[in-house]
């Protein structure tokens, strides 16, 4: 098994800064750790270079920052080229990467809702339609805008279209050209919790802690995953994170879910952590 992470931009043959420790971590339980270029691989422009550091054959996980799904096929056609499988393919990154990949599967335990295909006013009006009057939050397919909460991700009321068109549109003007997918319309649920990010390799939860916004925030107590796991299981996905919150009435909704390789780790989780519950159960 081999860890690859990327590189620092400013010093190629070393780790970037922020995965690092994970890297190092890596190396002591005894995998191979190679560096990528994340900015080559964002850009589109040379990806065969920016996998040239990575050692031919064996199977890898990416442990990095986030790539355009369409990113990501190039990422694992040109390690194809030198032997290399990444243990998640591209569909399965798309699936989890992506808000509709993942939202049929769990669309019981997760706020109801809606989508676009396009980013333009009537695909946005014709999902708003569809998904009926009451408060949400709009959002594109991998990412919201919660910290510009007012201006760019509540909506007070999806009925009011014009109001609900000015949230999307600052949400379409901030996220540039990070902007993925079309619009997402999330029905609102009051939560009483932070969230708690969960941690699942091959269908079975190997870590539950806090999630990076709120690290020092611990889960409150067990938390019995019993209603998730076949869920999750269903999805077919072998690294994914689900994000839980703790709703109003004392359930337990799925907030989230994201790729386990472009998500996160909470810094009062440490990295040994992360990289014996993952190669632990991948090896």
């Amino acid at each position: 098994m081999m860890l690859l992470v990327p590189c620092d931009p400013l010093r190629p043959r070393r780790p970037d800064e922020h995965f690092a420790p994970e890297a190092q971590a890596a190396r002591e339980a005894g995998l191979t750790v190679a560096v990528v270029d994340h900015d080559a691989l964002a850009r589109g422009d040379d990806a065969e270079r920016a996998v040239a550091p990575v050692p031919s054959g064996g199977t890898a996980i990416y442990r990095g920052w986030m790539l355009r799904s369409e990113r990501y096929v190039r990422f694992t056609d040109v390690l194809a080229k030198r032997g290399v499988t990444v243990r998640t393919t591209a569909e399965q990154y798309r699936r989890a990467h992506e808000l509709p990949g993942w939202y049929p599967t769990l669309a019981a335990v997760t706020p109801r809702s809606a989508w676009t295909t396009g980013a333009d006013r009537a695909d946005f009006d014709e999902a708003r339609l569809a998904f009926g009057a009451g408060p949400a939050v709009v959002r594109d397919y991998v990412k919201s805008m919660k910290h510009y909460w007012d201006e760019a991700a509540f909506v007070a009321d999806v009925g009011d279209g014009d109001a609900a068109w000015k949230v999307a549109s600052r949400l379409r003007q901030l996220r540039e050209d990070n902007f993925v997918g079309g619009f997402v319309l999330r029905e609102f649920e009051p939560f009483t919790s932070a969230e708690v990010r969960t941690w699942w390799v091959d269908g079975g939860c190997v870590l539950i802690g806090s999630h990076p916004d709120t690290p020092h925030d611990q889960p409150p107590g067990e938390i019995d995953l019993g209603w998730l796991t076949p869920l999750i299981g269903a999805l077919g996905l072998p690294f994914v994170t689900v994000d839980l919150a703790l709703r109003a009435d004392g359930v337990w909704r799925v907030f989230e879910v994201g790729d386990g390789q472009v998500s996160d780790r909470p810094i009062s989780i440490e990295p040994a952590v992360i990289i014996a519950a993952v190669a632990g159960r991948s090896s």
